[in-house]
């Protein structure tokens, strides 16, 4: 069939196209998406309008959270229209730009942290050369790699499977992620090398840098006052419990397509349901209660 060839269809093996509950999980996801546009947007308004946090631990974090909404409009707009048809189709071509938009906003996340880690590092270790480190300039650099780095990677990725003979156009998934390998006719070994090297550069090594950078803070905070591990614990903590839910989901992510067929399918569903509701709903709450001077603005603006 020569349609077939530019579409994959989207098998929700029944959580999606169950046509008695199909308007209450549409109500429910639309409900959770607003949630995440509002909440997110809330802590970003917060930050551009308040001068006292125009600084580079605060800018990272609006960035992160930026980026939780880049994220979630990539996967609920489609996922929703799913909801509401009777077949959940959607092309090849649409399919890889989903997938490419999955994936570099993801890694996107994992360098974000690792900026925030750095700038958490030179505060509270090198404090006298802070001002000088974290300029304005340096700042924008951070953020401008964090989000084209990912995508000059990936898009070699995406062009090499868009080049590859299909067999198969079903996916059993609820958005498209790297299940899009097994569509292919042959599985491509330059693209799994290659996959490979991205997952090192934009997840495994920036995962590794934070730790480093956070055990060289602890060690500092161990060594200093109470005050500086407050400060510490304050700052730091809340970037530890983000990293280590990103890091778990992604991680998961990767590894799904080799373990699909022993993996349960309601613990999958549950897994990929976490990937795209839990951390983006999650960052606004770490960030707008943990951080002290973020929840003295949000209570004042609520009140």
């Amino acid at each position: 069939m020569e349609g077939e060839q530019n579409a994959t269809y989207v098998i929700l093996d029944g959580y999606v196209n169950v046509h008695k509950y199909r308007y209450i999980y549409f109500m429910t996801v639309f409900i959770v998406y607003i949630l995440i546009i509002c909440s997110n947007s809330t802590i970003v308004y917060l930050i551009w309008k308040h001068q006292d946090l125009h600084e580079p631990m605060y800018v990272f974090i609006a960035a992160l959270l930026l980026n939780s909404v880049l994220f979630s409009t990539n996967i609920y707009p489609k996922l929703l229209i799913d909801f509401l048809s009777e077949k959940q189709i959607i092309s090849y071509q649409a399919c890889l730009v989903q997938y490419f938009m999955f994936y570099t906003l993801g890694s996107s996340e994992f360098l974000l942290l690792a900026a925030m880690a750095y700038d958490r590092y030179v505060s509270i270790c090198k404090p006298l050369q802070y001002p000088t480190i974290m300029r304005k300039t340096n700042v924008s650099i951070l953020l401008a790699l964090a989000w084209f780095l990912p995508a000059c990677q990936l898009i070699g990725s995406v062009t090499m499977s868009a080049n590859q003979k299909l067999c198969s156009f079903t996916l059993k998934v609820i958005f498209c992620n790297n299940s899009i390998y097994k569509l292919h006719c042959v599985s491509s070994k330059v693209i799994s090398i290659y996959g490979v090297i991205i997952l090192l550069n934009i997840a495994v090594i920036p995962v590794f840098f934070i730790v480093f950078t956070y055990v060289r803070i602890l060690i500092i905070c161990y060594r200093s006052c109470a005050d500086v591990r407050k400060k510490a614990a304050q700052t730091c903590l809340p970037h530890l419990l983000v990293l280590t839910n990103v890091f778990v989901l992604i991680t998961y992510d990767v590894i799904t397509v080799r373990l699909e067929s022993d993996f349960p399918k309601t613990a999958r569903l549950i897994m990929i349901l976490q990937l795209v509701l839990y951390n983006p709903l999650l960052n606004p709450l770490i960030y707008g209660l943990r951080m002290k001077e973020i929840s003295k603005h949000l209570q004042r603006w609520c009140c």
